[in-house]
């Protein structure tokens, strides 16, 4: 295999790879210009997101400055996802979110790691494992995904959590490391914020 083809298969590989940093180089520059739009430039942002994202969905907005490794080449956004200020992606390999997801400020989805022996990484060499997150999740502000994980759909990270390992489908998850607190249930039909009830009237379809 070839260090490029090795960064997708959870191979160690030379990340300084001339063929590797040529495309990084590239695919940065874009990063770039995303982050330096003002907020009126609402349809270049949009447009320089379909050029540096490997799929990007109807409605997707991000709020800059966003930095990732490759500037988004191997993320794939769903539709309707939002992801607030200074959201990381360390997106050496694919970094899957799904449809209205919503991410808080300062969040990190890392797929790079390094390994452990010393002697390794004082030669530079890394792997990368794809993080995954479904469908409808809220990923709490200060939240870290580090490589290989994956959150299943309609489910809530809390604020500042270090997820290290898979979370399931429809629960709250919060801690360092992330544990399942309680499942999405009942109740959160009734109230959205501690003693405050919905108002369904009030909702629009």
């Amino acid at each position: 295999m070839t260090q490029k083809e090795k960064m997708h298969a959870e191979a160690l590989y030379f990340p300084n790879d001339e063929e590797i940093l040529r495309e990084q180089l590239s695919c940065l520059e874009k990063q770039y210009e995303f982050n330096m739009t003002r907020p009126s430039e609402l349809p270049k942002r949009e447009a320089l997101l379909k050029e540096m994202f490997a799929e990007i969905g109807e409605g997707c907005y991000i709020e800059p400055p966003l930095h990732a490794n490759w500037g988004g080449h191997h993320v794939h956004f769903g539709k309707g996802v939002y992801a607030n200020f200074n959201l990381t992606l360390v997106d050496d390999t694919h970094i899957y979110v799904g449809d209205y997801t919503l991410i808080g400020p300062n969040v990190v989805i890392a797929t790079g790691g390094h390994p452990i022996d010393p002697t390794l990484r004082e030669k530079a060499y890394q792997y990368n494992a794809s993080v995954r997150i479904g469908r409808n999740c809220w990923i709490g502000a200060g939240t870290v995904l580090v490589p290989g994980v994956t959150v299943g759909d309609n489910t809530v990270i809390g604020a500042g959590s270090v997820v290290t390992k898979d979370i399931p489908s429809g629960v709250v998850a919060v801690g360092n490391p992330c544990r399942v607190l309680r499942p999405v249930g009942e109740r959160d039909k009734i109230y959205y914020f501690k003693d405050h009830k919905i108002n369904y009237e009030e909702i629009e379809e």
